[in-house]
């Protein structure tokens, strides 16, 4: 078959957002002492880029004298508004300052209990755009975070200084079938790739989400249905497209900037603006896959069964054990709402049927009011989850556990489990072992994720006091899981400020930083995940 390209369905469908911005501002003056009175213009912002490459400590002083101006006329009231107004033609004039009327949407991510208040949204189309973002950025002492969605955005923290480069434009596909190889753009999710894919009988490596953006998802690691057969995502990309923190273009590879190429390969957006990723295909045109439900009230019974049958399952079977509280909406089956039950989720790969229904007839045996194991187009499997295609608000806690004992099952059970009347909308332990638990061959910054499970426990956060009784309900329950916990953090999972080291063994910690040190050593790129260079 011939390669081919598809335009990719995703946000950036919409034209980029622009905006005019006001054009009046007038002249910095020579002493910060004088700004108050003075109004400022354009001129201004090319001044403070010319003072910061210079004398950092000098727009710092200015910076704070800007400060004290009143929030009158189309002044910026943003800490980093002035630095940020050089930024304003880039882009097609896609780029969103603070005060303008965009700017609220531009800077919302995907969560939507994150509030994200960047000195400026921009908005590239081409690789170009990106790379006059990242250098006007640079000179006006900002520093520069790429996003997709922000479904994880939390981590991000205060973005005063930063200019959020939101990449949803870069939204090309295209794929080569006799390769099998599948190159994305910096927007793209996984929805479209996954169905170009499959037009080829090919499948790639995506999560349990559809909209869950594709460089973020595989920067950070990326586990999905496939992952105990053919390890993390991560380590299936063979080739990406960079934008340095200095502004360069660099196509890395396994012989080209083989330690930028590796620390990318799971160490997350320390260390370049990706603008595109190669990844590897599999052909993989269908899988035995479904889901099994009960009552939560089974939860006692089901979850150590489940425990016991996933120590020993076979490489071929990826699964997740949940406990979900079923909304009372109409857009539920009535059987099901408002209903706490417990969910095992699934997909097991081989062209066998007899042997698939051979690998979960342990867990059929405990009969489920559902069971809708079968074999499914592979492309199913995006949606097989049900995770929400649209953005939310949420907020969570995770852990990597070890092997769960008896009394790991009755905590587990005691704080969330059924007549435990938490107000978690899920509790979610996703199966390691297999590929995962061994270093991949050739693989990346995280080569491996050890343990029995991940778990993750999430709950909605529509309001400010919702949020905080499922934070302090999900932090609960991993406190009370922390005897079982490896101390190992899967960070896609990591919806909040955690340790990063603790997502690496520590030898592959250590690379990184050496790696960040040598890539970016002024910090010019903000990862919500951050690693850090020695002695920074």
């Amino acid at each position: 078959m011939s390669s081919t390209t598809v335009p990719a369905t995703t946000e950036a469908d919409e034209p980029r957002p622009t905006t005019a911005g006001p054009a009046d501002a007038a002249a910095l003056p020579g002493v910060a002492a004088a700004v108050t009175a003075t109004p400022v213009t354009d001129l201004a912002a090319d001044a403070l880029v010319e003072i910061g490459e210079d004398d950092p400590a000098l727009v710092d002083e200015v910076e704070a004298a800007l400060s004290a101006v009143p929030a009158v006329d189309d002044r910026p009231t943003h800490p980093s508004g002035y630095r940020a107004l050089g930024l304003r033609g880039l882009c097609g004039g896609a780029v969103h300052l603070p005060g303008d009327p965009g700017y609220a949407a531009a800077a919302q991510a995907w969560n939507l209990a994150v509030a994200q208040h960047p000195a400026a949204v921009a908005y590239p189309a081409t690789v170009d755009e990106v790379v006059e973002v990242v250098r006007a950025a640079r000179r006006a002492g900002l520093r520069v975070a790429a996003q997709g969605t922000g479904h994880n955005a939390g981590p991000l923290g205060v973005l005063d200084d930063v200019v959020l480069l939101r990449t949803g434009a870069l939204d090309h596909v295209h794929v080569d079938p006799g390769a099998q190889r599948v190159r994305v753009g910096a927007g793209v999710l996984w929805a479209p790739v996954v169905e170009a894919a499959a037009a080829h009988g090919l499948a790639v490596l995506h999560g349990s989400s559809p909209d869950v953006g594709v460089v973020g998802y595989t920067l950070g690691g990326g586990m999905g249905w496939f992952a105990r057969a053919l390890g993390l995502a991560t380590n299936s990309v063979t080739g990406a497209t960079v934008v340095t923190a200095d502004g360069d273009v660099l196509r890395v590879d396994a012989d080209h900037h083989a330690d930028l190429f590796w620390a990318l390969r799971g160490g997350g957006g320390s260390f370049g603006v990706v603008v595109e990723l190669e990844l590897r295909a599999y052909p993989v045109a269908t899988a035995f896959a479904g889901m099994l439900v009960w009552d939560a009230a089974r939860a006692p019974e089901v979850l150590p069964a489940w425990l016991r049958w996933a120590a020993t399952a076979p490489d071929a079977v990826t699964t997740s054990f949940r406990l979900l509280q079923v909304p009372p909406v109409e857009a539920v089956p009535p059987f099901l709402r408002g209903r706490h039950l417990v969910v095992v989720d699934g997909a097991v790969l081989g062209d066998d049927d007899a042997a698939a229904a051979a690998v979960v007839a342990d867990l059929r045996a405990l009969a489920p009011e559902i069971d809708t194991f079968g074999r499914v187009p592979a492309a199913a499997l995006v949606r097989l989850h049900m995770d929400p295609e649209e953005p939310s608000a949420a907020v969570s806690a995770t852990a990597v556990l070890g092997p769960l004992d008896d009394e790991g099952v009755a905590t587990l059970l005691r704080v969330a489990g059924p007549g435990s009347g938490t107000p978690l909308a899920m509790v979610e332990l996703r199966q390691l072992g297999g590929a995962l638990s061994r270093p991949a061959e050739d693989g990346g910054a995280m080569p491996c994720l050890e343990g029995e499970a991940v778990l993750f426990a999430g709950g909605m956060a529509s309001t400010p006091e919702l949020a905080a009784i499922n934070h302090a309900a999900a932090t609960a329950l991993v406190a009370g899981m922390a005897p079982w916990a490896t101390g190992r953090q899967y960070l896609n999972f990591a919806e909040g400020r955690t340790d990063t080291a603790s997502g690496y063994r520590p030898q592959d910690w250590e690379r990184l930083r050496r790696v960040r040190a040598a890539v970016d050593p002024r910090g010019v790129l903000v990862a919500n995940h951050p690693v850090t260079a020695p002695g920074a």
